[in-house]
C-alpha cells in the first residue's frame, strides 16, 4: 500500500469486502490513523438508485449515505490496522443514529468524515458526517463491531 494520498478504489478494495454496486467510497483524501478520516463518493447521474429515488427529482437514499459513512469508518479501522502490520477483522454495522439535513443529488461529490471516539472491546463508536461542499447532508454516530 502506498502512503500517497488520495487512496484510490484499488486500495479501498484491499481493505473493504464491498464491491460494485455496493461500494460507496471512491477515494480517501485525508487520514489521521486511529483518529479520523475523510473520503469522497462521486454521484454519477447513472447510479442505479437514482432511477427509482425519485423519478424526475433524484436524490441519494439515506440508507446509501449511511452505508457510505459505515464504509468510511471501516476504512479508518482497516487502514490503521494495516499501519500496525495487523489484518482487519470482518466488521458489521451494529448501531446507527443519523440525522439527515439536506439531500445529495446527481453530479455532486459527497465528502464523508468519520472520527473514532471510543472502543468497547470489539465495538467501535464513530462520529460521522456527510457534506456536499459547505452543505450538510447528514450527521450522527455509528458503531461497527467485529464479527
Amino acid at each position: 500500500m502506498t502512503d500517497q494520498l488520495p487512496y484510490d478504489v484499488a486500495v479501498i478494495k484491499e481493505i473493504l469486502p464491498h464491491r460494485s454496486p455496493f461500494l460507496f467510497v471512491d477515494r480517501v483524501v485525508k487520514i489521521n490513523y486511529g483518529e479520523n478520516i475523510a473520503a469522497e463518493k462521486d454521484l454519477s447521474p447513472d447510479e442505479w438508485f437514482f432511477s427509482g429515488h425519485f423519478p424526475g427529482k433524484p436524490i441519494v437514499p439515506g440508507v446509501i449515505v449511511s452505508e457510505a459513512l459505515a464504509q468510511t469508518s471501516g476504512l479508518l479501522l482497516g487502514l490503521t490496522l494495516r499501519t500496525k502490520g495487523r489484518e482487519q477483522a470482518d466488521l458489521f454495522l451494529a448501531n446507527l443514529t443519523i440525522k439527515f439535513v439536506t439531500p445529495a443529488k446527481p453530479g455532486e461529490t459527497i465528502r464523508l468524515a468519520a472520527a473514532l471516539k471510543k472502543t468497547y472491546g470489539k465495538m467501535f463508536l464513530f462520529e460521522v458526517a456527510a457534506n456536499v461542499l459547505n452543505r450538510r447532508i447528514a450527521k450522527g454516530t455509528l458503531i461497527l463491531a467485529v464479527d
